[in-house]
């Protein structure tokens, strides 16, 4: 028998970790507020104040969880506008840059395609809901 021990797994290099918590993270975020969005519209029997309702508080809870969970791995931007902004004050290296957004739209592709499945939809569709105009933009802003 060999008393060698174990020799530990290499570590894996930062920016795949961070990316991979990103594009886990912004896919966690995104399957929340569309499955939330999805069963409150179910739930809600038309009342539109309270689907919102339902859906802003799964959506509020999720964000924080998750914050909690990747912001020490990757910084949590869940967002290529927040990684923009982190990297336009310094806090993310520009070179960073491409790595977290490839991640955050795949993760993002992925969290979509997987609550919709969940409930039966179409995994990718057109929305039948029109949102334009500079007071959507000013809330994407905003929330952003």
């Amino acid at each position: 028998m060999s008393t060698q021990l174990a020799q530990p797994a290499p570590p894996v290099p930062d920016l795949l970790r961070r990316s991979v918590a990103e594009a886990v993270g912004t896919g966690l975020l995104l399957a929340t507020v569309v499955g939330s969005g999805i069963m409150a519209e179910r739930l809600a029997g038309g009342q539109v104040a309270l689907a919102l309702l339902a859906n802003t508080v799964a959506t509020g809870a999720g964000l924080i969880a998750l914050i909690l969970t990747f912001g020490p791995i990757s910084g949590a931007h869940l967002n290529p506008a927040v990684t923009l902004s982190d990297a336009a004050v310094g806090k993310t290296r520009w070179r960073d840059v491409p790595a977290y957004v490839l991640a955050q739209i795949a993760g993002a592709l992925g969290g979509v395609a997987a609550a919709h499945a969940m409930f039966g939809e179409p995994v990718f569709s057109r929305s039948l809901h029109e949102r334009s105009g500079g007071g959507q933009m000013l809330s994407e802003f905003i929330a952003t």
